[in-house]
């Protein structure tokens, strides 16, 4: 199994669209580029999805592939297979890591889901995402909050894992 992704942070994002990944983050992707090796630029793919997406998901070499392979499983003109590439191969943007642990966001990226100043980076396994730190904040933390609070009192978030795979 690859490395995972951990944690978040907050990153500022220049005119240019430039924003520091998480040092940490950059380890995975060198890790999961199986092209990579030192002094080379790490590649990774930015899926922005439909209309319905409000965040950029990050997917290293490695976790791309995984997800290809089993878009090339489907039959070939079936519709899932049609609507997958097109949501992961179509309104993907595959990119480098600059020798200064930058990516480039273009403006319709950015524009996509509303980035300005900074961007919010959260883990997510073997991908990461970028939102905008309102967005991020107001959707989806929010959500999971509100998920939490319906739960007993004495829930424990481990019990999600009792009849997991491999688990």
């Amino acid at each position: 199994m690859s490395r995972r992704f951990r944690g978040e942070g907050t990153h500022k994002v220049d005119g240019k669209g430039r924003v520091s990944i998480p040092a940490s983050f950059r380890r995975v992707i060198e890790a999961s580029d199986p092209n990579w090796e030192t002094g080379k630029a790490p590649e990774l793919v930015i899926v922005y999805g439909d209309h319905r997406r409000n965040f950029l998901e990050c997917y290293t070499m490695e976790a791309i592939e995984e997800v290809d392979a089993k878009i090339a499983a489907l039959p070939r003109g079936s519709k899932n297979r049609k609507i997958l590439e097109r949501l992961f191969n179509g309104q993907s943007f595959p990119t480098s890591i600059d020798d200064t642990g930058r990516l480039v966001l273009p403006a319709k990226l950015r524009s996509k889901i509303g980035l300005d100043n900074e961007a919010f980076f959260i883990a997510a396994g073997d991908t990461f995402q970028i939102w905008h730190p309102d967005t991020y904040e107001t959707e989806e933390q929010a959500d999971t909050e509100a998920w939490l609070d319906d739960q007993p009192e004495d829930f424990d978030v481990l019990e999600l894992l009792d009849g997991a795979q491999g688990g």
